[in-house]
């Protein structure tokens, strides 16, 4: 099935037009939501309504701080993805998880001033504007590595399942990056510096800013060419979230990132979830599940990994996480062009688990 195909056939099977659809009321306060991060065109929200996807992070409104970042252009941004049903939980900042060279703000982990203010003062207008424009949620990350990863490995029924593996890693990456060394205090000074101006910003316009761990973690004593991941650990994140007390600073608590920093992420992830839950500091939820666990892993289909999902399911609920639960990586199927039938399955059995659970 291709994705015209695909497109149609939800389109058809929600038997409504754009127009006819109900505005936008929230009847799930207090519960959890399925959510997605997908791409936010009309063509990808007619098919997400019809799944149960009641909110989403959009796409990224502009690499640049230009109209689009507006409040004019993220009102008409929510007010478009709310004509199809949907609720507009979040909006990426353009600090994503791109390797250093690709970053849309690259001097803030460089560390380089005054580049860095003028990228931290768009930034805070950006939380600004974003707050006017009715929008509750940024989230973002801070790297310099990106998402790192080595060759695919097969999967179920011919599936390929993204893989990190540290020791082939090691071998096929040069000795550092762009950036050069970024010792460990290096990197808690670039980001508590961003911190310290941002969240008081936050706080004042009442949004939440999620942060995405380091994904994958590395070693803590050497790091990876160079860079020290101080978002890849638990203890970690523990610090960064001690770093501000506000209610606004918190986490886009990756499940599948979390596992990843874990020796044995089916004995350890549920603990891990509820200390950062009863702190209120899980904004939003990737959920998503590994085979494997530190320094060598596997992204599964969310059935098919070590941590058992119904019972972090259930300690979400225990916590009372109120939040999108969204896939994040998908396994890649030979004809499911950008991932859609993959996504399609996730958002079915996310929801299976909600309805279960009572959730």
């Amino acid at each position: 099935m291709n994705r015209r195909t695909f497109t149609k056939l939800a389109a058809a099977s929600a038997g409504l037009s754009k127009a006819a659809l109900p505005p936008v009321t929230d009847t799930t306060s207090g519960r959890m939501k399925l959510g997605t991060q997908h791409q936010s065109s009309d063509e990808i929200l007619r098919i997400l309504a019809p799944l149960g996807v009641s909110h989403i992070c959009s796409a990224l409104p502009s690499a640049k701080f230009d109209e689009a970042w507006s409040v004019e252009g993220l009102t008409k941004l929510r007010e478009r993805v709310e004509s199809f049903g949907i609720k507009l939980e979040a909006v990426p900042l353009p600090l994503s998880s791109a390797y250093i060279t690709k970053s849309e703000n690259p001097n803030i982990m460089l560390g380089k001033s005054p580049e860095r203010d003028r990228e931290i003062d768009n930034i805070c207008q950006m939380i600004r504007n974003a707050a006017q424009a009715g929008i509750p949620m940024l989230k973002y990350n801070m790297s310099i590595l990106g998402v790192v990863r080595t060759e695919r490995s097969p999967g179920r029924g011919g599936a390929r399942y993204s893989t990190f593996n540290y020791a082939k890693a090691a071998q096929e990456q040069p000795a550092l990056t762009e950036a050069g060394p970024v010792s460990a205090d290096d990197a808690w000074e670039r980001i508590t510096y961003f911190l310290k101006r941002v969240i008081p910003i936050a706080e004042e316009n009442k949004m939440k800013m999620a942060c995405h761990p380091h994904d994958p973690g590395m070693p803590p004593d050497k790091g990876f060419r160079g860079v020290h991941r101080v978002l890849g650990s638990v203890d970690g994140l523990k610090r960064f979230i001690e770093i501000n007390p506000s209610r606004y600073h918190g986490l886009n608590f990756c499940q599948g990132t979390v596992s990843e920093m874990l020796k044995n992420p089916k004995t350890e992830i549920l603990d891990v979830i509820r200390y950062f839950g009863t702190r209120k500091k899980i904004f939003n939820v990737h959920f998503r599940n590994i085979h494997g666990g530190f320094l060598n892993f596997e992204e599964t289909f969310p059935d098919a990994g070590d941590v058992d999902m119904l019972a972090a399911l259930r300690v979400y609920k225990e916590v009372g996480y109120d939040g999108m639960l969204m896939p994040d990586h998908v396994p890649v199927i030979e004809g499911d062009k950008g991932g859609l039938q993959a996504f399609a399955f996730a958002y079915g059995y996310i929801r299976g688990l909600m309805q279960a659970t009572g959730a």
